[in-house]
């Protein structure tokens, strides 16, 4: 049976304009723009989409969804149909960007139309955005790829199976301040306080408080590896933004001799990726 008809067989065109060009257990799905079976339980799902789920986060209408290509081809003649990754559902292989909705664009060598993402794309406001996540941000209105790791706390860096681009993601590090703090860093040899204020996203909403933080590091220049959420125990250190949770900053104290008028750092959340930064004091 085909990706949302109830004419198994049938290698029949989904394209819809709208849910007049479906037949009556379907409807056309709004950006995707192809028939898809409406449902009550995964019971009433032909087994090229076999979940029944909800259209989108803002539309709670359910639809059979699929999970590959092959099962989307299961009942057809042909295999000229993918499983969408934005929408999960089956559409037809795309040869072009205009057979694409709007804001996607053709991935040719599978057929998938996929969000722009990468490096140029437009975007909006700050963290992840629209931009491809674990290897883009937004910057000034578009998705610029994140800074490459070339210091040499990663160079010495030797657990570099931990990092990935699924975990967060750090983008940005800035120098808060640096000054001799000896109720902080005591009165020995490294009295001077640099803190380093580090903006992250995440797929998964941060935690409510810096306690909850996990898998946060901090990497000295010779390679070794601290906890980063040790570093930032201070009130105010800690903030959390957006609708999910998903963008945060983490303010951390590192604590240096007087003398000291630079530092080099390097930071990481487990299967994320790892970010240098040169704070000049």
């Amino acid at each position: 049976m085909d990706g949302g008809g109830e004419d198994g067989g049938v290698d029949r065109n989904l394209s819809c304009t709208d849910d007049s060009n479906c037949l009556a257990a379907e409807l056309c799905h709004p950006t995707s723009k192809v028939c898809v079976r409406t449902c009550a339980s995964a019971a009433d799902c032909p087994d090229s989409a076999k979940t029944c789920d909800a259209l989108s986060g803002f539309d709670t209408r359910l639809v059979c969804k699929c999970s590959t290509d092959t099962l989307c081809n299961i009942d057809r003649g042909t295999s000229d149909l993918v499983c969408s990754n934005p929408d999960k559902v089956c559409t037809p292989k795309c040869t072009k960007d205009t057979d694409c909705a709007s804001g996607l664009i053709c991935e040719t060598a599978t057929g998938q139309c996929q969000r722009w993402g990468g490096t140029g794309a437009p975007c909006s406001g700050e963290g992840q955005s629209t931009c491809d996540y674990g290897t883009h941000f937004c910057s000034t209105g578009q998705c610029t790829p994140l800074p490459a790791p070339i210091c040499d706390n990663y160079l010495n860096f030797t657990n570099k199976g931990d990092l990935g681009t699924t975990g967060p993601i750090l983008y940005n590090a800035r120098l808060v301040s640096a000054v001799t703090d000896t109720s902080y860093c005591g009165t020995t040899t490294t009295p001077k306080r640099v803190k380093i204020a580090l903006s992250a996203y995440s797929s998964r909403p941060f935690p409510m408080t810096a306690g909850e933080v996990n898998g946060f590091f901090y990497v000295r220049v010779n390679g070794t590896v601290l906890s980063a959420s040790t570093l930032m125990m201070s009130s105010g250190n800690y903030i959390v933004s957006g609708t999910n949770r998903e963008r945060a900053e983490l303010t951390v104290s590192l604590c240096h001799p007087s003398s000291a008028t630079s530092v080099s750092t390097g930071f990481y959340f487990t299967q994320g990726n790892f970010l240098c930064h040169q704070a000049n004091f």
